[in-house]
């Protein structure tokens, strides 16, 4: 009677595994299982797409999946999340731009070139070490740099200044001076007197001189005891 009733049960559940529906149930839970282990596979693919950029990793990452089997593939999910890098390239590019905004941050406070001590931006000089930092524009008044070769709020050419100044120091010449000197007129050259009237004129040189030099002679003065000489006495 136990053997029957056994057989019984035994014949009972092979009946209901063995039903159209039981089959039909079993069927879409394989079809489950496997669909979410290709799923967990493409997942693995994609995450490491995001997480490296080496194209190979991400088939690797399925494979992984898939070498696990529709049985076992909660394992290789559970190795790959292990394996897998920590930090998508995401979040490596936020926090690469993050850095570079605190390094630009760092780099827009200003420093003393000369002591590297902190400076206010609208400081003129280093109050440590007395570097002048800026200067002041002549025409609007405002801070500007001191390697700034014009102004940024007004527009003033200091270069261009400076050179005027520079012009402006050195002495021009007057028009009037600068004008050329008149050239120089030839002398006429002299005529060439014919040989008489050259004798002519040296003898009428040497009669003009005769009776100075007559008059001039030591002959022609009184001798120093002659009577000529001497003064007359008046009774």
């Amino acid at each position: 009677m136990n053997l029957d009733f056994l057989s019984g049960i035994g014949d009972a559940i092979t009946g209901f595994l063995n039903s159209p529906l039981v089959q039909l149930s079993f069927q879409a839970i394989g079809i489950y299982v496997v669909v979410i282990w290709l799923a967990s596979a493409y997942w693995a693919f994609r995450d490491m797409q995001g997480r490296t950029a080496n194209p190979v990793l991400p088939y690797l990452a399925a494979a992984l999946v898939v070498g696990f089997t529709p049985v076992l593939f909660l394992f290789g999910l559970l190795v790959y999340r292990i394996i897998r890098p920590q930090e998508r390239l995401g979040e490596a590019y936020e926090r690469g731009l993050a850095e570079e905004a605190l390094i630009a941050e760092i780099e827009q406070i200003e420093h003393c070139a000369t002591c590297g001590r902190k400076v206010h931006e609208d400081w003129i000089i280093c109050p440590t070490c007395r570097t002048r930092l800026k200067r002041v524009c002549p025409h609007c008044s405002k801070l500007v740099g001191l390697e700034w070769s014009l102004c940024a709020w007004c527009g003033r050419d200091f270069e261009r200044r400076e050179a005027l100044a520079a012009v402006g120091s050195v002495p021009v010449r007057p028009v009037r001076e600068l004008a050329p000197a008149p050239a120089p007129v030839a002398a006429p050259a002299p005529v060439a007197e014919p040989p008489a009237a050259a004798a002519a004129a040296v003898t009428t040189a040497r009669t003009t001189r005769a009776p100075r030099s007559a008059a001039g002679s030591p002959a022609s003065r009184p001798a120093a005891g002659s009577p000529a000489s001497r003064p007359t006495t008046r009774g």
